[in-house]
């Protein structure tokens, strides 16, 4: 899928797990958080399995062999109605290449392959000392102010 500028994105599949490590690589500088992206990588078995699952979305974007950006995502299937939910859990672009489109095209990217499993929206949380993400999800979507809350299961 070509990007507004000189990039193409794509959705991974299982043939490229190495691109998984270079959207971690990406996720760990972007989120200064390398402890959370690169200390206790997944196999390479659990990464094929997970990019098997039609319910999960890795996008990535690239410009001359690099990647410069990506986005993960991950399909909710809800119960009240048949139909379902996207929800970005990761979305980073290098740097470098930020303010040119590419996080927009990633989400342009992900709409279609979100209508094609029977989603009715997509969403994204952002965090309040984040005001480009707000920005840019201000300018995609509409914007709901709720609570977030993590539950610890042990």
């Amino acid at each position: 899928m070509p990007g507004p500028v000189s990039f193409t994105i794509e959705r991974m599949d299982a043939r490229q797990v190495e691109r998984m490590h270079e959207l971690l690589d990406l996720f760990a500088r972007a989120f200064e958080d390398p402890e959370h992206y690169s200390s206790a990588r997944p196999s390479r078995e659990y990464f094929v399995r997970l990019l098997e699952d039609d319910g999960f979305f890795a996008l990535h974007a690239r410009k001359e062999g690099e990647t410069i950006g990506g986005l993960v995502a991950y399909e909710l299937r809800k119960f009240e109605q048949e139909r379902s939910e996207v929800y970005i859990y990761d979305l980073a672009v290098d740097e470098a290449h930020r303010r040119q489109g590419v996080a927009t095209g990633l989400i342009e990217a992900l709409k279609p392959l979100a209508a094609a499993r029977g989603a009715h929206v997509i969403y994204v949380q952002a965090d309040y000392v984040d005001p480009p993400a707000i920005a840019l999800y201000t300018k995609l979507g509409v914007r709901e102010d709720v609570l977030h809350f993590d539950i610890p299961v042990i």
